[in-house]
């Protein structure tokens, strides 16, 4: 499958190449690319999204199969071992994963856009060859490590130091909420290399997992996205090669921030899955249960509710597709990514509460899918930026635009 991914990214052309007034529609072969993934997702996810989401079991079969697939390294070129397919086809993806499975959504972000795509875009040729193709195929994943104890949305406040010994950087920090932690065999870590310069004096480096210095805190118990692990990464003198640092340095809140910007498209992507699947479960209900001797779908009540959730998601996907769009065209494309995830995510929390008033007591209880939705919709307006940020971001960037 990941050869016919190939080919469908060959009959698509030049990337970017598609206008802005396509929204509405998409292309025929990313037509083709979403049905695969829908399937997969009814088949190999759904059934089992319940039992991993109790367990809190990291889908590594699941993810394993979607790596034959292509879908682990959309964006990386064939040479490299991935789907050489656009970021539109990727969003694509990880919304209809996401809608069978929310938790192994986030995994196939992560590892695109989080993990590879930062080292797709700075890392040297050499480090292209070393840290990418390990990582395309499912068997492993990677993860990113910007957030910290004390810093949260400030990430210029890195408190994690990296300082020179020879030929060698050595690390000391904690990083936290970093998804993929307990699976990841690599991380994308940021600290500070001179503390004076402030943000300016942060950089990146790549660090394989296990490695002596690094040791993972306690695996979070959280409300949703429970199939995915979420942990602190301890760094105590950690000694890398110089060889590992990945772009200038100081260059690494530059790298953080653009690949943020990409990530926040994964991210709308996962959150619109979570919105569409909400829609889906109430719409069944509202078929299938029957009050004051009809179905209540027939109930004006759970109409506007049913035309409110659909509305919510079509508006953000078109955003989220937008958004894609512009990053293929190598255009600017920082406020819609974050309109993108703002719009998405919100989406996703309205769409879960309004699936569990459909259903009622039904949707409070773990029999249905409802509850497991809205908890794994909340994490969407947090985590690659809360917002609130996104609210900033759009703000700076209209501001921009006005000249003010």
């Amino acid at each position: 499958m990941a050869a016919l991914l190939c080919k469908v990214a060959k009959a698509v052309g030049v990337r970017g190449c598609r206008r802005l007034s396509q929204l509405a529609e998409l292309p025929e072969t990313h037509h083709m690319l979403r049905q695969t993934c829908r399937d997969f997702a009814e088949r190999e996810l759904m059934p089992l999204a319940a039992r991993l989401d109790k367990e809190h079991t990291y889908p590594a079969q699941q993810i394993s199969e979607l790596g034959a697939l292509g879908v682990m390294a959309m964006e990386i070129p064939e040479e490299l071992g991935g789907a050489g397919m656009d970021y539109l086809a990727y969003s694509v993806a990880v919304e209809e994963i996401s809608r069978g499975c929310a938790s192994t959504g986030v995994v196939v972000s992560v590892n695109n856009s989080l993990y590879l795509g930062p080292i797709l875009k700075f890392g040297s040729e050499d480090q292209k060859q070393k840290w990418i193709p390990p990582f395309t195929d499912g068997q492993r994943v990677g993860c990113f490590a910007l957030s910290e104890p004390g810093n949260g949305s400030d990430a210029g406040a890195a408190s994690t130091t990296a300082h020179q010994d020879g030929d060698d950087w050595v690390l000391n920090g904690t990083k936290a909420w970093i998804t993929n932690s307990w699976d990841a065999s690599a991380v994308v870590v940021f600290a500070t290399t001179d503390k004076k310069l402030k943000h300016k004096g942060i950089s990146a480096f790549l660090v394989p997992m296990p490695h002596p210095g690094l040791s993972l805190g306690k695996k979070e118990d959280k409300l949703g996205i429970r199939a995915s692990s979420t942990a602190n990464i301890i760094l105590e003198d950690c000694r890398i090669p110089s060889d590992n640092m990945l772009g200038p340095r100081g260059a690494g809140f530059k790298i953080a921030m653009q690949t943020l910007d990409s990530g926040r498209i994964g991210i709308a992507a996962q959150a619109l899955g979570i919105a569409q699947a909400s829609l889906d479960c109430a719409a069944d209900y509202a078929h299938k249960r029957c009050a004051f001797g009809s179905p209540i779908g027939k109930l004006q009540a759970i109409q506007f509710k049913l035309a409110d959730m659909a509305l919510a998601i079509e508006s953000a996907r078109l955003l989220t597709w937008k958004a894609a769009i512009l990053r293929d065209a190598a255009k600017p494309f920082t406020k819609e990514a974050a309109m993108a995830k703002l719009s998405a995510s919100e989406a996703a929390t309205f769409c879960a509460h309004q699936a569990i008033q459909v259903l009622g007591g039904m949707g409070y209880v773990s029999d249905m899918p409802a509850e497991r939705h809205y908890r794994d919709a909340r994490i969407t307006e947090i985590y690659e930026g809360t917002s609130e940020i996104q609210r900033l971001v759009i703000a700076g960037q209209l501001l921009k635009d006005y000249g003010a």
